[in-house]
């Protein structure tokens, strides 16, 4: 059967399913179609057989992006939402346009908040722009991708009273010491778990830490947390490389979740009523540096920011430094 006797043949059936005529009328549709189509010739959409090179791609992408240094948990989180794409999309990477995209972010995106729709078409354009660059493409289809508004929203720091009764709160010098070294320096979660005590430097007060990119640093903290961190390690089970170890036998690095659980449980026995996690610390060690003085070039430099835009995002101005800014200098 060619393809002109088999959409005939879908017309008739379609006609049959959702209109109500006869078998007379339909002998009559037929005699039309088959005038019809004497003068066409019906060519069918072999889309089936086409293959992608999207998973190709997807892979020569991961690769370049890992000898820039992303990390591990970074490169998953592109391969997951770009082998979805793959799955959507059975479609050579040349002939994906913006509506392919618009398509999938819309099955991607719904019931997710607006952040979380920002960092997939982040991904896309990501991706889409390296094939651009690589010359794979000539054009980028995800160029004209939206971001989503955001609300703005005030970040709200801990204060040195929410330290002070989170210190109160630890049971132990493990604790004590996770909370001043995440406070002093500003870590991200993941350098903190890094650290090893081999990166420990007491004479200057100093830490190296692997950060964002495969890039490394110096931190630094202060006579309070080193005391402690010192306390912690004269404690401490086990004589593995990792700064901080579980509690129990085998005496493994503590993960990133980890981490989370031992904050929740200081604050939960602290009586906060708000979230307190890792990255609160960070923000707050930056928040309350600039309100003591230092400059934001200087907490750039301590947070690992390439960009200053970034630092400020993390140091905005609260209502309470409002309110003692206005009392120092507007009270007349």
């Amino acid at each position: 059967m060619n393809y002109n006797e088999e959409f005939k043949r879908n017309i008739l059936i379609k006609l049959a399913e959702n209109i109500n005529i006869n078998f007379e009328n339909q002998q009559s549709v037929e005699r039309i179609l088959v005038e019809l189509l004497q003068d066409y010739t019906v060519i069918k959409n072999e889309t089936a057989l086409t293959i992608s090179d999207i998973p190709e791609k997807i892979t020569m992408y991961l690769q370049a992006k890992k000898l820039e240094g992303l990390s591990d948990l970074t490169l998953q989180n592109y391969f997951y939402f770009l082998r979805r794409l793959s799955e959507h999309t059975h479609k050579q990477v040349r002939d994906i346009t913006l509506n392919d995209l618009r398509m999938f972010l819309f099955k991607e995106c719904e019931g997710v908040k607006p952040s979380t729709a920002n960092t997939k078409v982040c991904y896309l354009q990501s991706f889409f722009r390296w094939m651009v660059d690589e010359e794979i493409i000539d054009k980028d289809p995800s160029r004209k991708l939206p971001q989503v508004k955001l609300p703005k929203r005030l970040r709200n720091s801990l204060t040195i009273e929410d330290i002070e009764r989170l210190r109160l709160a630890c049971n132990d010098t493990r604790e004590r010491a996770l909370i001043e070294l995440l406070f002093a320096t500003g870590c991200r979660l993941s350098e903190l778990v890094g650290i090893n005590v081999e990166d420990l430097n007491f004479q200057d007060n100093s830490i190296r830490v692997i950060g964002k990119g495969n890039k490394e640093r110096i931190v630094y903290f202060n006579t309070k947390a080193k005391v402690h961190i010192e306390n912690y390690l004269k404690e401490r089970q086990g004589y593995g490389e990792a700064l901080f170890v579980t509690c129990k036998r085998p005496y493994n690095r503590v993960g990133p979740r980890g981490v989370q659980k031992i904050i929740n449980k200081i604050a939960d026995k602290a009586g906060f009523d708000k979230s307190v996690f890792p990255h609160l610390f960070r923000h707050s060690m930056a928040t309350l540096g600039l309100q003591n003085g230092a400059s934001i070039t200087t907490i750039q430099r301590l947070l690992g920011h390439s960009s200053i835009t970034t630092t400020e995002k993390y140091t905005e101005t609260n209502m309470e430094s409002v309110k003692y800014e206005y009392k120092q200098s507007m009270t007349l």
